[in-house]
Formats: structure tokens, sequence, C-alpha cells
């Protein structure tokens, strides 16, 4: 995109989308915000954004309205909106129809119906890592401490697990313990996932010397327009808390908030990342 462009952000939970808006406002492009009601808050985009607004999940037309009024051609998703959300939502017309039609209520279902019914009004929407290239996981170890040759084997098992799971867009993440799994992802998201296996493993009544270990995962076909994997410190916050210790992610496929940050976080915590 280059500069006097504009850009619309449907905003969910977390700094992802703060960050997008500041990138592309930085850029010289005008941005548009749309919060979603409970995820994301107007006040946190003021500086970047040319206009904001709130909807509740499921205004499809109003969103759509919103994005034409002001322009907006271009656009992304960005930010966690909880899937158990998915119970609570109140469509309107347009949304019913669109949700009528489709097979299942995944997330990834549901998201690619949004966004062929958005370009039919002429919205496309890019990729949720345009600006935010510099967050992209790079191959490689990326903090000081590296996982020893056990800890390489739970991840080899981790990512055919995760794989899996990504597949039938159940959840991204694996928690494995000498190669035993002690927690998948569902709803609940990969940070509360990765508390619960902490409380497993630290609950057993027998002695404990292997490594916990993590695993996100993209999907094995990821449209980046949507739900990229996203790490950021509450990640390696959720890791100290549960003692796990080496965190396996996929290069090129996940966002790295705070890149720099992470990495020190991870490093004061002898956390081990690895893009892979």
């Amino acid at each position: 995109m280059t500069n006097k462009e504009k850009l619309g952000i449907i905003a969910g939970e977390g700094k992802f989308p703060i960050n997008i808006a500041k990138e592309a406002s930085q850029k010289g492009v005008e941005v548009y915000v749309i919060c979603a009601k409970n995820n994301a808050f107007e006040k946190d985009f003021s500086a970047y954004a040319q206009k904001t607004v709130t909807m509740k999940l499921g205004q499809m037309s109003n969103a759509i309205k919103f994005f034409k009024e002001n322009g907006v051609s271009k656009a992304v998703m960005a930010g966690r909106v909880q899937h158990v959300n998915i119970f609570s939502v109140m469509p309107d017309l347009r949304t019913a129809k669109v949700l009528a039609k489709i097979k299942d209520m995944r997330a990834d279902t549901i998201l690619g119906a949004a966004v062929n019914e958005f370009k039919k009004e002429g919205i496309e929407f890019i990729s949720s890592s345009s600006f935010m290239e510099k967050c992209l996981a790079q191959k490689g170890v990326l903090t000081k401490r590296a996982p020893s040759n056990e800890e390489n084997e739970s991840i080899e098992l981790g990512l055919k697990i995760s794989k899996t799971m990504a597949g039938l867009d159940v959840g991204l993440t694996c928690v494995l313990c000498d190669r035993a799994v002690l927690a998948l992802e569902a709803m609940e998201g990969t940070d509360n996932c990765i508390k619960r296996a902490g409380e497993i493993y630290n609950s057993a009544p027998i002695g404990k010397g292997g490594s916990i270990v993590v695993v996100k995962v993209a999907r094995p076909k990821q449209d980046d327009r949507y739900d990229l994997p996203v790490i950021g410190k509450g990640t390696i916050r959720a890791m100290k808390e549960a003692k796990a210790q080496v965190l396996a992610i996929e290069a090129q496929k996940t966002i790295i908030l705070d890149i720099e940050e992470v990495i020190a976080l991870a490093d004061k915590y002898n956390i081990c990342i690895t893009a892979i």
C-alpha cells in the first residue's frame, strides 16, 4: 500500500490491531477501525485512526456501510476474538443469511464466508501481517537457550499433533512433556491451554524431570487474511506460570508482538523460543 491510501481494521483483543494501526498511520495511510464490542476499545486507536466505531459481532451490514462511507477498499482482521463469543452473536439479516449457508461453525469457515461477503461490496481483506513483517518469526533459535535433544523429540511429536488439530480447525497449540500430551488447545486459547497443562503437570504426585514443551502452528492451508498465529509477552508469562521451558512456533507464519521484549523476557526466565 502507498501513502494516501486507506486501511480498514476489524479489531479484536490485544496489541496486534493497535500495532497495525500505528504502523499504517506512520506510513501515511488513513486508518478506519471497527472495534469488536467487549474485545477492542476505541480509545486505544485514537492516536492512529481517522475514525473508530464499536460494533457487536455479527453486524456485517453496518461494518460494510462504515467502510464504504469512508472509502475503504482494503481491510485487515486482527486481534483475538474469544471463540466462545460465537454463542452470543446477534446477527443482522445479512449475517444470518451467510451463517445459514455455511457447512459448520468453525472459525475458519465463518471468517472465510465473511471475507467473501465483504469482497462482493468491493472491500478486499489483505494479509493480517501487513505492516507487521518485522514481527514475523524468522527461522532458528531466537533465544539464548536452545532445545535439548529430548525437547526436540517432543517438538517433533507436537508438530504432528498440532498440524492435525489445526487442519480440523480445533486449535493451534499442543503442550507436551517427555513426548506425552498434557493439553490441547480448543476454545480457551493458547495462554489458558498452557496454564491448564501446567496445572496438570505440576499437580502430579510423582517426581518431575521432563521439560514442558509448547508447540504452536499455523493451519496447513493457513489463510493469512485472518487468524494468523500470534504470541506475545502474555504467552511467555503463561509459560513461566506453568513452568514450561520451550516454545516452538512456525517461522514466517507466526507474529511475535513486541518481538525484542518477548525474547528478552524469555531469556530472563530461561525459556527457549525456536522457530521451525
